[in-house]
């Protein structure tokens, strides 16, 4: 286990409780959301009671790793929180409502902000939720395709 990683995760959380936080998610997992290196996801703390479905949250795995993960809710029930990421068709459940420390409020993307209250966000959302179980394939093939270089296609 990576003790440095766990201690900024930390401070993350322990930021979180006071203030809005503005992070830069890593990976593909919520890719179209959120392209690396490109968009910032503005985070704020929120009691796991008011969450629902589609809200995209900020909780730590309880695995070996303990890291952080933004991913979004695809169903709660008694036994808790289920996840998934917006490139990915696995689901991760069920969690504690203690491991989740805050919700997405807003995209940074190119020096443009936009909330995700907006009208059109929450009805993409919605649609690519409902299209979790086929939508994998075709959004991995685009992902993959895009970044291939005239070397790669030899």
């Amino acid at each position: 286990m990576d003790y440095k990683q766990i201690d900024e995760h930390s401070a993350v959380i322990r930021t979180l409780k006071e203030n809005d936080i503005k992070i830069k998610p890593k990976g593909y997992s919520m890719y179209p959301l959120f392209v690396p290196g490109r968009d910032y996801a503005v985070i704020t703390h929120i009691e796991p009671d008011k969450l629902k479905k589609g809200d995209v949250v900020l909780y730590r795995r309880h695995d070996n790793t303990g890291i952080l993960v933004l991913h979004r809710i695809c169903r709660i029930d008694k036994n808790g929180f289920y996840m998934v990421g917006d490139n990915q068709s696995v689901i991760e459940g069920p969690l504690e409502k203690e491991c989740i420390h805050g919700k997405l409020i807003a995209v940074e993307r190119n020096g443009r902000t936009f909330s995700v209250n907006n009208i059109i966000y929450r009805f993409i959302s919605y649609v690519w939720l409902l299209l979790r179980p086929v939508r994998m394939p075709a959004v991995s093939y685009t992902h993959l395709r895009a970044h291939e270089t005239p070397e790669h296609l030899v």
